[in-house]
């Protein structure tokens, strides 16, 4: 087997093992829950708001639309330097 044949196969190889792992791991585990307001900029899980698209594409610190998975039943009852932590993003 030459070297290009033999770094093509490795490299599907790990593609193949990074696609099944990605496959079974949720994105959000069950004893989750949305909680907006309450991430750093560029630390967001997802919805950011206008002129983002998802994870980590916040642009300000505790955009009320954009939120961070917590442990179920604890985001209405964080505080983060002042910021509440809502289970339903900010309109407006």
């Amino acid at each position: 087997m030459n070297r290009s044949t033999l770094s093509l196969a490795l490299a599907g190889s790990l593609a193949t093992a990074l696609a099944s792992v990605t496959l079974t791991v949720p994105l959000h585990a069950a004893d989750t829950e949305k909680c907006y307001g309450i991430s750093l900029k560029g630390q967001n899980d997802c919805a950011a708001g206008a002129g983002t698209t998802c994870a980590g594409t916040s642009t300000v610190d505790y955009d009320p639309q954009a939120w961070k998975a917590v442990p179920a039943g604890t985001c209405t009852t964080m505080d983060v330097d002042g910021h509440k932590g809502m289970l339903e993003p900010m309109k407006g």
